[in-house]
């Protein structure tokens, strides 16, 4: 005969698991904030830039702040990348 399961368990450990990846997310996403510079930033313009964002439809924009973050990541200085045209 096989053993009942025990679903509350497995749910707590489940739920155990989203906790820790929705932790981790939000410190991988400070310590990018951090290592951007954008720390500097008061929290209404970091908050409004990143409403603009995620708002624009300029694909071409968006390919270009992809490449930049890209960059960024390639150097592993920590540093914000050189600015690349547009408003920075």
């Amino acid at each position: 005969m096989r053993k009942p399961r025990d679903f509350d368990a497995e749910l707590k450990t489940l739920e155990d698991k989203a906790r820790a990846l929705k932790e981790r997310k939000i410190k991988q996403l400070g310590e990018l904030v951090i290592a951007t510079g954008a720390d500097a930033l008061d929290a209404e313009a970091l908050a409004g830039g990143l409403l603009g964002l995620v708002e624009t439809k300029d694909a071409a924009r968006k390919a270009e702040w992809r490449k930049r973050g890209a960059e960024f990541f390639r150097s592993g200085k920590g540093e914000p990348p050189r600015a690349i045209g547009g408003d920075q």
